[in-house]
């Protein structure tokens, strides 16, 4: 079911969030990648969509493979091109241990049910000393019910950010626009740290930047996010 909605609603991924459509992806998520993905030479990009990160990562020198399980999106990115690619799953990664000595999967794992076995294998692929680049949706911005409260009740009116059960994990079905349905797993931080850690992933760098000025200037309401995260960007490095 997930796996076909992905595949319904490519265009909706590819359209709206690459090629300079998406101000979070132009000035925040590809400069943070560039910088964390500086000096790898094989690079393995898990979830590669089109392939934007797999050719900014191509662009710094790096032999680069991608691979997604979406046939539309594997599709578009072959025809832009610069890197390799192929259609697989994060749960069973085609290729052998140690090939790569970066892996990066950005935006991808909040979409992954096994994510126990998805990281297995992106440690299994993973050289000694090798990094691991995991941009995620923060945790606090996809618990479930979680979402900006304006309060008219209380004097003067307040607006705040309301956070739901955000230990427990739950799959949804979301719609992202009218129309296009999308699935998300929340997952609280501790899961994925402890899980990243028993398979010899170790953090090294976390970083949870504000929203960056394109997306704030999307609306005028945005204005009142501009201290809650977005993003999570973790750095492990494999021991």
């Amino acid at each position: 079911m997930a796996e076909n909605l992905w595949e319904t609603h490519a265009e909706w991924w590819i359209d709206g969030f690459t090629a300079g459509a998406d101000p979070e992806y132009e000035e925040q998520i590809l400069p943070l990648a560039a910088r964390e993905l500086a000096g790898a030479r094989q690079v393995l990009d898990v979830g590669c969509g089109d392939g934007q990160v797999s050719r900014l990562a191509a662009s710094l020198g790096a032999e680069v493979v991608g691979i997604d399980p979406t046939w539309n999106c594997v599709s578009v990115a072959h025809q832009r091109g610069r890197a390799s690619f192929a259609r697989a799953g994060a749960g069973a990664l085609p290729f052998a241990d140690g090939a790569f000595d970066a892996v990066v999967a950005c935006l991808v794992f909040e979409h992954i049910r096994d994510v126990d076995q998805a990281i297995a294998e992106v440690a299994r692929v993973l050289q000694p000393g090798g990094r691991f680049c995991f941009f995620l949706n923060h945790p606090l911005l996809q618990t479930p019910n979680s979402g900006w409260i304006d309060d008219q009740f209380l004097d003067p009116p307040e607006q705040y950010w309301r956070i739901g059960p955000y230990l427990v994990e739950d799959e949804t079905i979301e719609e992202v626009e009218k129309d296009v349905f999308i699935p998300f797993i929340h997952r609280p931080l501790s899961r994925y740290i402890n899980t990243l850690a028993a398979h010899g992933l170790f953090l090294e760098r976390m970083e949870e930047p504000a929203p960056p000025p394109g997306f704030l200037a999307k609306a005028e309401e945005y204005a009142a996010a501009s201290t809650i995260p977005r993003l999570l960007y973790l750095r492990t490095c494999k021991r």
